[in-house]
């Protein structure tokens, strides 16, 4: 098990080459065994254009071998040097308004320059072949966060023009393909051939619906070619103990590009794990952090690593909540819980100059051992103790989806001005959640038959090779579970002709919806019928008016004009069931209906206080208690903040 800390040597050689050596020292005596470094030293490795100089990075491999710390070793390219840009501008990325972003930060380069695909593959070739026979490297980082604070878009004339050849290949270079998807037709945008294709920046009303979709895709495909020029790269130069990986950010529903397409080509995914950063004067909620701890391991669906784990409060221009005593401890623990297999902690020392001096690390610029050190002491010792336990597979019963073309819809059109696609998606996931069923969160394209219930938050587009597989799941004796908006829009995000939603799956959840309605400034109530008279909800963002055919309802609205709306419905299907929730519902009313769910499906609910966490993994039941306070579960105390293995 590989546990350790990111260090950047390069910011403290100043202070004397014994600094080195002193910090891998107190590193080991903490318990660690890797180090990742290099991921922002260009400069370094290659000062000058075609002088390529690795001496610094050898004398720090010197010291981590002497010291038993292995080493993740990250390509450069989120920070190309000041001489790159002053003798090739053109590497620069462009925003939505036209402006050319300035060398100075990160990631401001154009996934799409060539002279920067090309400079990368140099850097990346020189680097690896450097390092390809060095034991003690034993993984390769490509590049950083790709994507990540807005870099997945550019707009300037050379991604403009790649667009256009995006668009003549996905339609064989028929405009009469493109006219008649994007229904062009509508306001008299018809095109007689490629190059009049306008990029998607700023214009009166609003682009072409299809035309933005495009657009999405064609960024996704952007970011995932320029990444395969490193992964391919570092592949056929490495050595044969050396793996690739990437590391992926938090905010990935609000990035364009479909992170799974990347994730293929690696050895392994890697997180960056921060449940509070700057600005944030709390953390992100308990079941959020889960969320996406289960997003990453279901990107290849299996354990991953976490290469940045945060310990000290984090800010660029603004600092975040500080974290509590062993509060960061124990958003590490629920990592480990939830699929995490090696970690290293951000980061060794907080640098005391440049953009980052406000995200803190383990030490702090007194360099004095402190609370956060021992609680990373504490974190490995702890860990170490569970490594077979930590090191099983995940199994999961239950599985939400995501789409990445669906998601990018929402963004196109948001249709309520209060929706959010994470929000909306955390509604769904979170009563998985709160009950302590073990979730995997999934890609629409990986196979989803093995479940025994399929959760697919607002999903609005829908076509006819998903479709049929959602009917198999639920003849074969499936339970799924939808929410609004449901199947009203096709792959070219165009709505469904000639047949009332949702489309292609109608029969299936056993309604229709004709009318509905975004819930912007207001709320509505919900009544419970049947097993659930008597009691009541609001719901909020939107609501479908659904008509039931042959579905059972569960709950309807109260308002005066639409009580014979249905809001809630149950349907059989062959030999299993559908839900639909065709509104924002609240937490309890989904908390209920989630109980009924996974009782019809016998998957065994593990009730325990809000904010305590459980997960079984093996013979062991890992409880996480996320209050500030101590807490009863299951006939255990917990401390604030503890976390307990106890026997299953």
């Amino acid at each position: 098990m590989y546990l350790g800390v990111d260090y950047y040597p390069e910011h403290w050689v100043h202070l004397g080459e014994h600094i080195i050596d002193e910090d891998m020292a107190r590193m080991r005596a903490a318990g660690m065994n890797i180090i990742r470094i290099g991921e922002f030293a260009w400069h370094l490795m290659e000062p000058k254009e075609g002088q390529f100089d690795f001496s610094f990075f050898d004398g720090v491999i010197k010291q981590a071998k002497k010291h038993g710390l292995s080493v993740m070793f990250g390509t450069p390219t989120a920070t190309f040097p000041a001489w790159l840009a002053k003798a090739h501008p053109s590497i620069l990325s462009t925003n939505a308004q036209g402006q050319t972003h300035a060398f100075g930060g990160r990631r401001e380069y154009c996934f799409n320059s060539p002279v920067y695909r090309e400079y990368t593959r140099r850097i990346v070739k020189r680097l690896v072949a450097h390092y390809a026979d060095e034991p003690a490297v034993i993984a390769w980082q490509i590049d950083n966060e790709i994507g990540h604070e807005g870099s997945d878009q550019c707009y300037c004339n050379q991604c403009h023009r790649s667009f256009q050849a995006f668009l003549r290949d996905k339609f064989n270079h028929d405009i009469r393909s493109l006219n008649a998807a994007y229904g062009s037709i509508f306001w008299g945008q018809t095109y007689n051939d490629f190059i009049e294709i306008p990029m998607p920046t700023a214009t009166i009303t609003t682009h072409n619906p299809a035309l933005r979709l495009d657009w999405a895709r064609f960024r996704s495909q952007s970011l995932n070619d320029f990444a395969n020029i490193q992964i391919s790269t570092v592949k056929s130069l490495r050595g044969a103990h050396q793996q690739v990986t990437h590391n992926f950010f938090g905010g990935f529903f609000n990035v364009a590009y479909d992170q799974n397409v990347m994730a293929k080509e690696l050895d392994f995914v890697s997180y960056d794990n921060y449940p509070v950063w700057g600005g944030l004067t709390q953390p992100i909620a308990p079941a959020h952090i889960a969320m996406t701890l289960d997003y990453i391991r279901g990107l290849k669906q299996k354990n991953f690593w976490i290469v940045e784990e945060l310990m000290g409060a984090q800010g660029h221009n603004h600092i975040g909540f500080l974290p509590r005593p062993n509060q960061a401890k124990l958003w590490a623990h629920q990592a480990m819980a939830r699929g995490c297999e090696h970690m290293l902690f951000f980061r060794w020392r907080g640098m005391d100059r440049g953009a980052e001096q406000f995200c803190l690390g383990i030490l702090d610029m007194d360099n004095q051992d402190n609370r956060k050190l021992s609680e990373v002491q504490a974190f490995i010792s702890e860990t170490k103790s569970q490594e077979s336990v930590l090191h099983s597979p995940i199994q999961a019963q239950v599985a939400l989806l995501y789409d990445y073309d669906n998601i990018q819809s929402w963004a196109i059109q948001q249709q309520s001005a209060r929706f959010d696609f994470t929000q909306e998606f955390m509604r769904l996931y979170a009563p998985f959640h709160a009950h302590n069923v073990m979730t995997d969160v999934l890609s629409i394209d990986k196979d989803f038959s093995g479940y025994k219930v399929l959760v697919l938050p607002a999903m609005q587009i829908m076509d006819e090779e998903f479709a049929a597989r959602l009917i198999d799941f639920v003849e074969q004796g499936g339970t799924l579970v939808t929410g609004f908006r449901t199947a009203i829009k096709n792959r070219d995000n165009n709505l469904h002709l000639l047949t009332s939603a949702p489309a292609l799956i109608g029969q299936v959840l056993g309604v229709t919806a004709h009318e509905g309605e975004a819930l912007v400034d207001s709320t509505v109530g919900i009544v419970g019928a049947g097993e659930y008279a008597g009691k009541n909800g609001v719901v909020s963002v939107w609501r479908d008016m659904l008509d039931v055919t042959t579905a059972t309802p569960l709950y309807h609205y109260a308002d005066a004009f639409y009580q014979d709306k249905t809001c809630i419905a149950r349907n059989v299907f062959g030999s299993g069931h559908a839900y639909v929730v065709g509104a924002g519902v609240d937490e309890a009313v989904l908390f209920d209906l989630m109980a009924q769910v996974l009782k019809e499906q016998g998957i065994a609910a593990l009730d325990t206080p809000a904010g305590v966490e459980l997960i079984e993994r093996q013979d062991k039941r890992i409880m996480l208690n996320h209050h500030p306070i101590e807490q009863e579960a299951l006939g255990q105390t917990l401390s604030a903040f503890e976390t307990r293995y106890v026997s299953a």
